[in-house]
């Protein structure tokens, strides 16, 4: 018995008769084949009428041997993850996330600390399906959080979700047929240009300067509380480099950036003078022109602009719309440049945006023009 050994440790097929190999084809015993089990066994099987059957049958099973790893390995996930719960989950996929900054890191830990484990946190993994992720999103409707909000909090759970999908814990992603939480931007309220005015009047010369790095250069209110004079790169350009981080009260890196990034803001000259203004008046501290007012070797704290916002709202000492937050004077930022014609793309570089759909889902609707009018416009053009 002469057997035929096939290629890439395949296996070989033979005949148990006294006829030579030459012969097999008009010889009426059946094939055998030979080969090795995953487990590293030699096996056996007969009963192969041609020998293209038992060739056949011996593709058959290494490709079978080649897909098994692959998907005893997804299996073993599935058995260790499937029945973790998702809080032990999160806080694995948490540990991954180095990339993030620190006051990235503290939102983060602020949406599942309150929203999401709360809901979630008992939950095993392998449990998640649309349903489940539905309902997540009714119950923070009907606990009235706030729509950014509950666009941040779905926006985390979806990547952990989708992280345990790329592990094949699941043969259908659970995020398929979500309709994931919209950003109403009629919640963003602006205050006019008056009321801006009244604002940046109200308060002391810290609070003036704010404001106007807010809502004239587009700066987060971190940002502003690291204005430098160093920074001032042009007559017209300010280059925004770190922030005052909120979990520490040190001075960091721009959210969204590493230490050595950094992104060159349009400097109006009215803020160039608030600027030039508040170092004659109060001088600076290696460039630094905020500080801790008990401490002037520390950095300017969150809660030096947060406080005298609060107490401005209860005094009404100011004209502030109702609903308007801090944030709205980067809001005023915005809605002035899209306003004037500038590029949403420019505005979004300006304001440290990590992507573009952040700044078209928030103020695409206070761009101007309408298909009429860009009809008219491309008209011109072809008419002139």
């Amino acid at each position: 018995m002469a057997a035929r050994t096939l290629a890439h440790g395949m296996g070989s097929f033979f005949k148990e008769c006294e006829h030579p190999r030459h012969r097999w084809s008009k010889c009426l015993h059946p094939y055998k084949i030979r080969y090795r089990s995953s487990t590293g066994k030699q096996a056996e099987e007969g009963g192969f009428a041609t020998q293209d059957q038992a060739i056949s049958r011996l593709t058959e099973i290494y490709k079978e041997k080649k897909a098994r790893p692959s998907s005893q390995a997804r299996a073993d996930r599935i058995q260790k993850y499937g029945s973790m719960r998702f809080q032990e989950y999160a806080t694995e996929w948490m540990a991954g996330q180095r990339h993030l900054a620190a006051a990235s890191v503290r939102h983060l830990e602020s949406l599942l600390e309150h929203h999401i484990l709360p809901a979630l946190g008992s939950r095993r993994m392998n449990s998640f399906d649309h349903k489940v992720v539905d309902g997540f999103i009714r119950t923070m409707e009907k606990a009235h959080a706030g729509l950014a909000t509950q666009a941040n909090a779905f926006d985390k759970l979806r990547a952990i979700l989708l992280d345990a999908h790329q592990l094949g814990l699941y043969a259908e992603s659970p995020l398929t047929g979500v309709k994931p939480p919209q950003y109403d931007p009629s919640r963003a309220v602006i205050p006019s240009l008056p009321q801006l005015r009244s604002l940046r009047e109200a308060g002391d010369d810290a609070f003036k300067l704010i404001v106007d790095l807010m809502s004239g250069c587009g700066l987060r209110n971190g940002e502003a509380a690291a204005i430098n004079l160093n920074n001032l790169v042009a007559d017209d350009v300010y280059r925004a480099k770190e922030q005052v981080v909120m979990s520490t009260g040190k001075y960091g890196p721009l959210k969204h950036r590493k230490a050595w990034q950094y992104r060159d803001v349009p400097l109006p000259s009215s803020v160039r003078v608030t600027i030039e203004e508040y170092a004659e008046k109060h001088g600076s501290i290696d460039g630094y022109l905020l500080r801790r007012p008990t401490d002037p070797t520390q950095p300017y704290p969150h809660w030096g602009v947060s406080n005298q916002w609060s107490r401005l709202k209860t005094a009404g000492a100011a004209d502030i719309p109702e609903g308007m937050v801090l944030y709205g004077l980067r809001h005023f930022f915005a809605s002035n440049c899209l306003s004037h014609g500038i590029p949403i793309t420019d505005v979004a570089d300006w304001m440290g945006h990590k992507n573009l759909d952040v700044t078209f889902k928030i103020y695409r609707h206070l761009m101007p023009g309408s298909i009429g009018q860009a009809a008219k416009i491309l008209n011109m053009a072809l008419v002139a």
